[in-house]
């Protein structure tokens, strides 16, 4: 893989600003979940889209790993999919008389995992320990996963027959749980046009490598987080434990997450440093779904305790 130079700030803002212009070429997404994708992508998290069929899912997997020039892989779950299916599995060579490893769609740099809900708790669990691990085990053989590595796995929130939702403690795995919803008139109208002579995607030119996403990655790690940010940040969760309408609050894995989501926006808006409005910006797609709702908590939604957390802890 070839090398760059060190990105700076500025760098990582014009990468994003590229991407993000790029991608919006080939489909019509929110501004907001885009923010909250290329931030996954730089702090190296994955992404949860809950959405209806047919508005772009897929399109904006490819668009990504399109724009930069990276392995895309799709993976259709079904009740039959079999971890195997997903990470890969050994195949005996009789010509070379020895086991050789085929590796999986899930070695790709974007993996798009298509309601992964319909698939088994034995292959969802397979998947996600992948990408907790960021490698698979086969055999006592351990394979490291691509970098930049980065799932979107999509759920239907309308059709649950023949499914198995995902617990709360798999859906920590997922820095960010966004939804595309559907385009405004005069935008979808565009689109129509647009896509009348052919699939879009097909026609985008990657604007960056990998090798200059893993700069920018390093980039966003860089960023500084002061102690008063860290703090505000551990108020913020601890304010969600302290909500009587949840039978589960922010667990400590969801304050890394969400300050290194920051710590990302901060990168891609071309700053050194993270703010306590990086921290509100990205609550939302952060935190909800890694709230248990208690049982007596009727009329109230988990986005309605994390913006009741917001509004409650005074930024430090």
């Amino acid at each position: 893989m070839s090398t760059v130079p060190e990105l700076d700030p500025a760098g990582v803002a014009a990468l994003g600003g590229r991407l993000a212009a790029n991608v919006r070429r080939a489909v019509k997404v929110p501004e907001e979940t885009l923010r909250n994708l290329l931030v996954a992508l730089l702090a190296e998290g994955h992404v949860l889209i809950e959405d209806y069929p047919g508005v772009g899912k897929t399109a904006l997997a490819r668009s990504l790993a399109r724009s930069i020039d990276a392995e895309y892989a799709r993976i259709q779950c079904t009740v039959d999919l079999l971890p195997a299916d997903v990470v890969g599995t050994n195949v005996y060579n009789q010509r070379e008389g020895r086991f050789e490893f085929r590796p999986g769609p899930v070695f790709a740099n974007v993996v798009l995992v298509d309601e992964i809900n319909r698939a088994s708790p034995k292959t969802q669990s397979g998947l996600l320990e992948c990408m907790q691990e960021r490698h698979v085990t086969v055999d006592v053989h351990t394979h490291e996963l691509a970098r930049p590595f980065v799932v979107m796995a999509t759920q239907n929130p309308v059709e649950y027959e023949g499914t198995y939702p995902l617990p709360e403690a798999q859906l920590d795995r997922f820095m960010v749980r966004v939804a595309l919803g559907y385009p405004e008139p005069d935008e979808e109208a565009e689109m129509l046009a647009q896509h009348a002579e052919g699939d879009r995607v097909l026609e985008l030119e990657p604007v960056a490598n990998v090798s200059e996403v893993l700069a920018a990655q390093a980039a966003a790690g860089r960023v500084h987080a002061s102690d008063a940010l860290r703090r505000y940040v551990v108020a913020v969760l601890e304010a969600t434990r302290d909500d009587p309408r949840l039978e589960l609050g922010a667990s400590p894995r969801a304050g890394l997450m969400l300050l290194k989501a920051s710590k990302a926006l901060a990168a891609v808006e071309g700053r050194d440093h993270a703010l306590p409005d990086d921290v509100q910006a990205l609550a939302e797609a952060v935190l909800p779904h890694r709230l248990l709702l208690a049982p007596e908590a009727a009329g109230s939604t988990r986005v309605d305790v994390v913006r009741a957390a917001i509004e409650r802890v005074p930024a430090l």
